[in-house]
């Protein structure tokens, strides 16, 4: 008689070692960056962000120069961020929303039961990602928009308070985008949904927030996902909305983006796949 225990696949079958997190983890990485669209997204991350930070800086330095602009310097340092966030977002969801559209997602679990392990795998991947990018697009951004102002006289050196901050509050922000939009994607299992359900509070319904009466509007806005987070990405806010503190804000944006992610974990334990 067979021993069905013995053979269950969630404890062991005889002669076969279970992969450990080091393998789920290689596999995670190989599955990411095998697939064209994650080239294409870290590729569109950095023109986006860096591109058109420079850009901006290059038309915006002889109006900032003349006094033409009420706005600092050091805000267009990090423009580029308000569309890199995208890319973050689509990386993200696609990380686990592609697998449930192939059906991809039932040979991972058959590979590695432990889904809590496949989730902190993907969560390790997407986010590690999108922080290098970040901080490389936010430095190249940074060094090309600064050669534009420093050659009109309104350049922002290194040194100043705020810009090595910046710098690193990018790899941190578009790093917790994407771990939002994972869990997003493990709610709706929807790429377009997940998308549009991201692009919505982070970057819709943050703005609109503003126009909200009274106080407790104003303090809404302050705590929506894109406003919290983005204040540490940014040298020097643009006017015309009242956000956090740069660390408090990534903080509340930290704690937003680990409920969503936990609902979505505890979703993927329910649910079949």
């Amino acid at each position: 008689m067979i021993d069905t225990v013995s053979l269950d696949p969630a404890r062991h079958v005889p002669g076969v070692r279970q992969p450990g997190f080091g393998n789920t983890l290689q596999a995670e990485w190989l599955k990411f960056w095998t697939v064209r669209s994650t080239r294409w997204s870290v590729g569109l991350l950095f023109l986006l962000g860096a591109g058109l930070t420079t850009l901006v800086c290059w038309a915006a330095a002889g109006e900032i120069a003349g006094g033409g602009t009420r706005e600092s310097p050091a805000s267009f340092l990090t423009w580029g961020l308000l569309f890199s966030q995208l890319t973050a977002l689509a990386l993200g969801a696609l990380v686990i929303t592609s697998e449930y559209g192939t059906g991809m997602i039932r040979a991972s679990f058959a590979a590695v039961p432990r889904r809590g392990a496949v989730l902190a795998a993907k969560a390790l991947v997407v986010s590690g990602t999108l922080f290098v990018a970040g901080l490389v697009t936010a430095a190249v951004g940074y060094l090309g928009g600064d050669w534009f102002l420093d050659r009109e006289g309104v350049g922002v050196p290194l040194s100043e308070d705020g810009v090595l901050r910046a710098l690193l509050g990018n790899g941190l922000y578009l790093a917790g985008l994407g771990l939002f939009a994972l869990g997003l994607g493990l709610l709706v299992r929807h790429t377009a949904a997940a998308l549009t359900i991201g692009m919505a509070l982070v970057l819709v319904v943050s703005n609109l927030a503003y126009a909200l009466p009274g106080t407790w509007g104003e303090w809404v806005a302050k705590l929506m996902p894109g406003n919290a987070g983005g204040a540490v990405a940014q040298v020097v806010p643009f006017s015309g909305g009242g956000v956090l503190s740069p660390w408090t804000g990534f903080s509340v944006f930290a704690a937003e983006a680990a409920l969503v992610l936990a609902i979505g974990y505890l979703t993927l334990r329910r649910r079949d796949a």
